[in-house]
């Protein structure tokens, strides 16, 4: 006999789960510099941004700060990952550029990398020092639990090989796994997302704040894949 969930939210849980979902509508997608800030740029990170690294290498060179901030307290290389660069972000790495620099929201390149799917920048700034752990965003996230709850698997696979905190729960009480569910549409991408999270051993047990696990928001949605998977 197949298992059917059917109890229904509180009306308080619901409220809490709508905030949630609108506060995380905006959570991931990171205010990259904006056009006029864009236009005010100079030195490196105006280069950072171009993908220039003729200059970048000469600003370098000439003691350029690698640690100055924009107005939103981006570094070059925050500049650079928000652009693609990646040369200028190996230059910037191999200057001594700090790889765990964060921004006035608290995100990281590994985090910016794993919001744009930019499967190459994150393989880069991973392999230049930058940690798969940070605590990362205005809620105590990781770029894991960022990945998953846009599905990016490919990301979320070299997260994983990388050592990030599989269980870590941000500030929403919300697990990788459980955002895979949560704020996932139950198709191809969620699904292979939350496979490699459970592969990799994090805890589908893990309830959210309300006391609701993974499997339970899986059977609300109707999620049969991930029902199963979740289940086994």
């Amino acid at each position: 006999m197949t298992y059917q969930y059917h109890r229904p939210f509180r009306y308080l849980e619901f409220l809490f789960l709508l905030l949630c979902l609108i506060l995380l509508s905006n959570a991931y997608g990171q205010t990259a510099p904006s056009a006029n800030e864009i236009s005010n740029y100079i030195g490196l990170h105006r280069a950072a941004h171009e993908g220039d690294t003729e200059a970048a290498a000469e600003l370098i060179k000439n003691g350029a700060d690698l640690e100055a901030r924009d107005g939103s307290g981006r570094t070059p290389l925050l500049v650079a990952g928000f652009a693609s660069q990646e040369p200028i972000v190996e230059l910037l790495a191999e200057a001594g550029a700090d790889m765990n620099a964060k921004e006035d929201r608290a995100y990281d390149i590994v985090t910016i990398a794993a919001v744009a799917n930019d499967i190459e920048m994150l393989n880069l700034a991973l392999k230049k020092g930058a940690s798969a752990g940070n605590i990362t965003s205005p809620y105590d996230g990781t770029a894991l639990i960022a990945a998953a709850h846009l599905g990016h698997h490919e990301v979320v696979d070299s997260l994983i090989k990388a050592n990030a905190p599989l269980d870590h729960i941000n500030n929403i009480d919300w697990t990788a796994v459980i955002e895979a569910v949560i704020l996932g549409d139950g198709g191809p991408n969620h699904i292979k997302t939350l496979e490699l999270l459970l592969k990799a051993g994090a805890d589908k047990e893990i309830a959210d704040g309300q006391g609701v696990t993974a499997l339970e928001h899986a059977r609300s949605r109707g999620y049969q894949e991930m029902i199963e998977l979740l289940a086994d």
